[in-house]
């Protein structure tokens, strides 16, 4: 009798051990293959639309404009109000290229799209409206308008770091040192500083 509990405990005992190993085998397979990661690298790939290399349009007076890079990427992937809000690109050394400090730029009728450098995958943001008037007026380094001063991601207000959003009832676009506020109801524009309310001049 002792010797078949013997036999039997041993049994119970290797087949405890074996599915524990296999169990830890399987584990440890899972874990190697490291799927969380592959499921956010897939996620990540397929949420980001494809950057082409170029995207041409018909400018102001059917001129073609070729936009490359960040640019393109970002018209590709927005909506149709946002391309109907930009309107066609605007033409000449003013309106597109490339700055002193890298940042690249679109000019259209209706808005524009900044984007840091022309890198692949740096992110580009478009302004458009009152916003993207109130970027453009000339500021001194205190953000108030001045003749002599910088507009644009030249300005104090500096680059866009997003699109244009809906807060409420305003239209809200943020910038490196400040924010853009406008209301669609009133007409009004508020632009803020590094902090501080300064005029909008528009």
């Amino acid at each position: 009798m002792t010797p078949i509990a013997y036999r039997y405990a041993a049994g119970v005992g290797l087949a405890a051990f074996a599915l524990i190993v296999a169990g830890c085998s399987n584990g440890k397979s899972v874990d190697a293959s490291a799927p969380p990661q592959v499921g956010v690298s897939a996620t990540s790939a397929s949420g980001v639309p494809a950057q082409p290399t170029e995207v041409k349009l018909a400018g102001v007076g059917d001129v073609e404009v070729t936009l490359t890079g960040p640019i393109a990427a970002k018209y590709s992937s927005a909506t149709e109000d946002q391309k109907a809000a930009l309107g066609k690109p605007l033409t000449g050394d003013r309106n597109a290229g490339t700055r002193e400090s890298g940042v690249v730029f679109q000019q259209f009728q209706g808005g524009a799209i900044a984007a840091k450098n022309g890198e692949a995958g740096t992110p580009a943001y478009i302004v458009t409206g009152k916003i993207r008037e109130a970027w453009n007026i000339p500021r001194g380094p205190d953000g108030a308008p001045a003749v002599t001063g910088n507009n644009g991601s030249a300005g104090p207000l500096g680059l866009p770091t997003s699109d244009v959003n809906v807060a409420g009832d305003l239209l809200v676009s943020t910038f490196e040192h400040g924010k853009i506020e406008f209301n669609p109801t009133t007409g009004q524009v508020a632009v803020t500083v590094n902090g501080k309310v300064v005029p909008s001049g528009v």
